[in-house]
């Protein structure tokens, strides 16, 4: 009887690979060295699971992973990892400086007789989209809002009418995405309509 397809054997099906995830960088653990946060890497990974560390991280591990490199190219590479890591952390923490130290000037303006316009200033400096909070105030104030250039030539949102009130309210409320606006860095400043004959 001749024998069937079905009677031979087809390959042995092959286990899944198995990654694991830096907490930290959330690369895979094979390439947290490339990232700048490979010491709090290390330091993540033996406190959550000493066995993989031990795995990447172990003196013979070590050894393998250097295999030929010399001294002298380790010494290096360990420098150029402090190196990178320093930088990156000196990076960030201008960065938050920078954040910080910036305002939001939410400044109401009075246009003719008894309207005004509500401009509002240094949300960019906090992560927040102008334009998806431009829509934010319009929905809220069922008015019109838009960015424009301001004087000096930076991004503003512009809402028609007397808000400056509710809009400090909204920040110090959080709401939507004027959540991570700190409250103490809001100025609300008026600018009144120069009279005719004014220079």
């Amino acid at each position: 009887m001749a024998s069937t397809s079905a009677d031979t054997p087809g390959p042995s099906p092959r286990a899944p690979l198995e990654v694991h995830y830096c907490q930290v960088c959330t690369f895979p653990l094979e390439y947290c060295e490339f990232g700048s946060s490979f010491t709090k890497c290390k330091e993540s990974l033996l406190k959550e699971d000493p066995d993989v560390y031990n795995k990447f991280y172990s003196e013979e591990a070590l050894q393998a992973k250097l295999g030929t490199l010399s001294l002298e190219a380790q010494t290096k590479l360990e420098k150029d990892t402090a190196a990178k890591e320093a930088k990156a952390e000196k990076k960030a923490d201008a960065a938050l400086k920078k954040k910080m130290a910036s305002q939001v000037t939410i400044k109401r303006i009075a246009r003719n007789k008894n309207k005004y316009v509500t401009a509002v200033h240094g949300l960019e400096a906090f992560g927040v989209d102008l334009k998806k909070a431009a829509k934010q105030f319009a929905q809220k104030f069922a008015t019109g809002a838009s960015v424009t250039k301001n004087n000096q030539g930076f991004d503003e949102i512009v809402v028609q009418g007397d808000v400056s009130g509710d809009i400090v309210e909204m920040i110090e409320d959080g709401v939507g995405l004027l959540k991570g606006v700190p409250k103490d860095n809001v100025v609300e400043v008026e600018e009144k309509k120069k009279k005719s004959g004014e220079n």
